[in-house]
């Protein structure tokens, strides 16, 4: 490397100098320290005492923390899909070229994700009241023999939080309708001139072509569904009978209720160790779509 190259390396580090302290005491010594804390017994109150992996035992053998793992996995499993597949089925209606009023329904689908969060939850709270609820007085009126009580059952709850979900699901919305408007029409003609019908465009042109989207908006979606926490704090503060109780707000719960520090910082490492392996396994399913 020569001296006119060093001068320009010493430039550029000068330059983001800034970033860089920012991230070594910001991002990267927080990270160390909540390593060392998980192998700890920290309360926050006293120094941390080293304890190897104590904390890590003690989680496997926690009735409640595979409780929250099990109802976050819940969602994943049931709300990711279900808000997906309402996503993608909603933006192919909405990117339909010939439907009258397009543009208010696409704001109509994207004001939700607009609504400030307390908001949401305090409207929620009132549709879905086992009672007097909107939602239980519209079933009870076409005929439903019994409505469900929602938030006050614990196998109600969780698809009390999943219909919430999904009608907070905008965002997705807006970004697969930016990709359908990527994929070539002359793909559709094409397809059209040999006898394809709708369902099989869209199982052979729309979903391949947007492989890439659907990754992303999974991938996100799962990452929210681990930082799940706000939702079920406000609502139901992880009940009733502790089935709303998600591995963010039992984690919330440790280090700032129970001031068990080490103990979250356990669970916030094994929580990166499961996230990271269901977004591998994501990019290995569904980057495998591609078009025939």
């Amino acid at each position: 490397m020569t001296k006119r190259d060093m001068r320009g390396l010493a430039a550029g580090l000068l330059f983001i100098s800034p970033w860089i302290v920012g991230f070594l005491l910001f991002t990267l010594y927080p990270i160390a320290q909540s390593l060392y804390f998980s192998l700890t017994d920290f309360t926050v109150i006293r120094d941390p005492v080293f304890i190897g992996a104590q904390n890590y035992v003690n989680l496997f053998n926690d009735p409640l923390f595979w409780m929250s793992l099990r109802n976050t996995m819940y969602m994943i499993i049931f709300g990711v899909t279900s808000t997906l597949f309402t996503a993608l089925c909603v933006s192919i209606l909405l990117n339909h070229r010939r439907l009258k009023g397009l543009s208010l329904f696409r704001v109509i689908f994207f004001i939700p994700t607009l609504m400030p969060l307390i908001i949401n939850c305090i409207l929620w709270l009132w549709l879905l009241q086992p009672n007097d609820g909107l939602i239980n007085t519209v079933l009870g009126n076409i005929g439903f023999p019994s409505t469900p009580p929602w938030f006050a059952s614990p196998q109600w709850s969780r698809p009390a939080l999943i219909l919430m979900m999904i009608w907070g699901s905008g965002g997705a919305v807006i970004i697969f309708l930016a990709g359908l408007q990527e994929i070539p029409e002359t793909l559709y003609e094409s397809a059209r001139l040999d006898g394809a019908n709708f369902l099989q465009l869209t199982l052979r042109i729309t979903v391949p072509m947007l492989s890439p989207i659907i990754l992303f908006n999974a991938v996100m979606m799962v990452i929210g569904v681990f930082q799940y926490f706000a939702e079920p704090l406000i609502m139901t503060q992880g009940g009733p009978n502790n089935s709303t109780l998600f591995y963010s707000l039992y984690l919330y719960q440790n280090a700032f209720q129970f001031f068990r520090m080490g103990y979250a910082s356990a669970m916030a490492w094994i929580l990166l160790i499961i996230a990271l392996s269901i977004v591998f396994l994501l990019f290995k399913g569904l980057g495998r779509f591609k078009l025939d």
